[in-house]
């Protein structure tokens, strides 16, 4: 099972560069996760085609909250997924959002804008990135979630 990764998109629609990252990168996935900060609901209403999973963001209005929920977790493929957008400084977020979750596999999060792929205390840790816009790292990234006996977690420049 492959599940497409994105947070932090910012956007006040779905422009035609959100269109050429889903037609490049997601439309075979099966499923698409976005850890938050959307911005418009035009953004979770064109990902939301039956296989969505999303929560809100720091940046989201009140129309984002009564879509989605503040964190869920998942179950996908044997896996439990913890899904949030996180909060604060950047530094030690992960430790933050962990707090959260109990008994998850991989705790996907956005806010920091910086991609995180890394298993500490049998948790992987994934952070897609920002897709468009604002990013701290080189480029603009998105990610890839590999569900199988194990999770494989990749960051791809967009």
């Amino acid at each position: 099972m492959k599940i497409g990764v994105l947070s932090d998109t910012h956007l006040n629609g779905a422009s035609q560069e959100l269109r050429r990252i889903y037609d490049q990168y997601l439309v075979d996935m099966d499923f698409i996760l976005h850890a938050g900060d959307y911005v418009s609901p035009e953004v979770i209403e064109f990902l939301d085609r039956g296989r969505f999973h999303g929560v809100r963001g720091n940046m989201d209005p009140l129309q984002i909250a009564q879509l989605v929920p503040e964190k869920k977790v998942i179950e996908l493929g044997g896996h439990r997924i913890g899904l949030i957008h996180g909060w604060g400084p950047a530094e030690g977020l992960e430790f933050e959002v962990q707090k959260v979750f109990q008994d998850v596999d991989v705790i996907v999060f956005g806010h920091a804008h910086m991609p995180t792929n890394h298993v500490r205390n049998n948790i992987l840790f994934f952070n897609p990135g920002a897709a468009i816009g604002y990013h701290r790292s080189s480029a603009n990234t998105i990610g890839i979630l590999d569900l199988g006996e194990t999770i494989q977690g990749k960051i791809i420049e967009i």
